[in-house]
């Protein structure tokens, strides 16, 4: 996906989590069948952790889950519960942004695949999702 690069802004619905990422136009999205994933229909992008953040005040607002190995910290806001971005166990170096929280016209285009998040091992290795999070030069 060599699409132009763009600011992409973003958050939860009642707007107390805000956030900016440069990212790519065109996107690769994950839905993930892990047992997180897959109960909040999360399907999102991940980039470098370097080409994310929080604006504002937007930290006092969130609060994290963690279960299994506690490696993805599962981020989502206090007020409203939703959950615009994370830190994933398969990009501990990125952030996982949820496509569909991210503020309509810098999108222009979203390929979706799939994350076999219940065989999380396998599916990382065959996936190369893990690339995804890797600054490129």
């Amino acid at each position: 996906m060599d699409a132009e690069k763009v600011v992409h802004t973003g958050g939860c619905h009642c707007k107390s989590v805000r956030w900016k990422v440069v990212a790519s136009s065109s996107v690769i999205a994950w839905d993930c069948n892990c047992s997180n994933c897959y109960m909040r229909a999360n399907t999102h992008f991940v980039v470098p952790a370097v080409n994310f953040e929080l604006l504002g005040d937007s930290g006092k607002f969130l609060t994290t889950y963690t279960f299994g190995t506690h490696t993805a910290k599962h981020t989502f806001c206090k007020i409203c519960g939703i959950t615009s971005f994370y830190h994933p166990r398969s990009n501990p170096d990125g952030i996982a942004v949820t496509f569909k929280c991210v503020d309509p016209g810098t999108l222009t285009h979203v390929e979706i695949r799939h994350a076999d998040g219940k065989n999380w091992e396998r599916a990382v290795i065959e996936t190369g999702i893990a690339s995804y999070s890797k600054v490129q030069k």
